[in-house]
């Protein structure tokens, strides 16, 4: 291609991003600027269209990706537990448990919010869920809005990077690496993002005590009898769910998927044990699931044509020389990627920078000898902080649809602001000590 045209496969992408920017569907704005491009790049003779003649072929390889079906399944899983009523009673419990402290009741939602992740990996699930059962007692017995909703929105995000997350199944196809090496990659990782949340909140608890006050006496002292059974009946059934659908994973029983069908039907036999699997419960939960993984599959075909443009313009080797070519090496090429997916996050989902940006980054972390998986951990734990952050951030925008009146958006984008802090303070030490992410695939191996 010569040089005058070369401006093709950057204004491409350009193009893709105001589209999804103002708000058009996602799968669709891919599709349409890669047939624009493709027909711009044929009349001005830089464009084979013979190359179209690989799209079925390409489909067919989606069709039959085995990983790919671990989605569904865990879509399933998460809308299920959120859906019977399971979440609901887990935070409940442990609201009680940890009531009796000051911050209880914030730490109860760091800890279920981590048992979520770890029981769904969906963000949007697990925010809506604890912002409609947590905010209204947090705030009804004194607690700090931006505390309150800080706290909510953070832990809703664990589901970004505590396995078994959706994000990090897109990742590992989009990386080419097996699914259960970057959920093993992601505990200690993960664990240290819901530490981190929680030793915030008990700083908070002890220097403003007035911020995180303790539970009234009436309302934690339930009895010891009664306390113990709430414990084995609600917080007992979701841990052996996650032991049963993690444990398969890690110790190599069963692949993603297998393990993601294992969890769903897990989830539908907690739901009947509690007589909450009715046909109209099933009906929305099959429903959410079925919208969610279709909007993924289309993003997917839209994302596959629109590649299969950009690498007929050669805009991946205009990428791949401009991000080799950067000063300082691996490390300017981290701080690029990092920072051109944290700004990403701002406006679009995370399924759009895995199908789009990811796959031009792969070439270039591999020529420079970067660990694959590490690098996939890492761009999760970077897309959950950019969740966070206002004014765009997902979570927030989640949480603020089901906050009451009284708690105004200001108050949820100051609230994020010390749990951004946290998020990018550990992703600094991952950045900078690998070992945190290979330390556990070693073991396991």
């Amino acid at each position: 291609m010569t040089l005058a045209y070369e401006w093709l496969g950057p204004l491409m992408f350009a193009g893709a991003l105001v589209l999804l920017s103002l708000g058009y569907p996602v799968a669709f704005s891919l599709g349409g600027v890669a047939i624009l491009f493709a027909i711009l790049g044929s009349i001005l003779g830089v464009f084979d269209p013979i190359l179209f003649s690989a799209m079925p072929l390409r489909i067919f390889a989606i069709m039959s990706n085995y990983t790919l079906l671990a989605i569904p399944y865990f879509i399933f899983m998460g809308s299920m537990l959120e859906k019977s009523g399971i979440a609901e009673r887990l935070l409940e419990t442990m609201g009680i448990l940890f009531g009796r402290m000051r911050g209880g009741l914030a730490l109860a939602v760091v800890i279920v919010g981590a048992l979520l992740a770890a029981s769904t990996g969906v963000v949007a699930a697990t925010v809506v869920a604890m912002g409609l059962i947590s905010l209204p007692v947090m705030l009804r017995y004194g607690y700090n809005k931006e505390l309150a909703t800080g706290v909510i929105v953070a832990s809703g995000t664990l589901g970004q990077i505590i396995p078994p997350s959706v994000v990090l199944v897109v990742l590992a196809d989009q990386l080419g690496k097996p699914v259960g090496d970057l959920f093993i990659g992601s505990v200690i990782p993960g664990l240290m993002m819901a530490g981190a949340f929680a030793i915030h909140v008990i700083f908070v608890a002890l220097f403003k005590p007035e911020a995180a006050p303790a539970l009234p006496t009436e309302v934690r002292d339930i009895g010891a009898k009664a306390l113990v059974i709430r414990l084995i009946e609600s917080v007992l059934p979701p841990l052996l769910l996650i032991i049963l659908v993690l444990g398969s994973i890690f110790f190599g029983i069963a692949t993603p998927t297998e393990a993601g069908a294992v969890g769903s039907l897990g989830a539908m036999l907690l739901a009947a044990f509690n007589r909450c699997l009715s046909w109209a419960s099933l009906k929305r939960v099959c429903d959410a699931t079925l919208r969610i993984t279709c909007m993924v599959m289309f993003i997917l075909l839209g994302s596959t044509a629109f590649s299969l443009v950009f690498r007929g313009l050669e805009g991946d080797r205009l990428m791949e020389k401009v991000l080799l070519n950067l000063p300082g090496g691996a490390v300017g090429f981290l701080v690029v990627s990092m920072l051109t997916i944290f700004l990403l996050g701002f406006f679009i989902d995370f399924f759009e920078i895995a199908f789009i940006v990811v796959p031009l980054f792969k070439p270039v972390a591999e020529q420079l000898g970067l660990d694959l998986v590490w690098y996939g951990v890492i761009v999760g734990a970077n897309l959950q902080a950019s969740f966070l952050t206002p004014p765009f951030g997902f979570a927030l925008f989640y949480l603020r649809g089901v906050a009451p009146p009284e708690v105004k958006t200001t108050d949820i984008y100051r609230g994020a602001i010390p749990f951004i802090l946290l998020q990018l303070l550990v992703l600094a030490l991952i950045i900078t000590f690998p070992g945190l992410v290979s330390l556990l695939p070693s073991l396991m191996e």
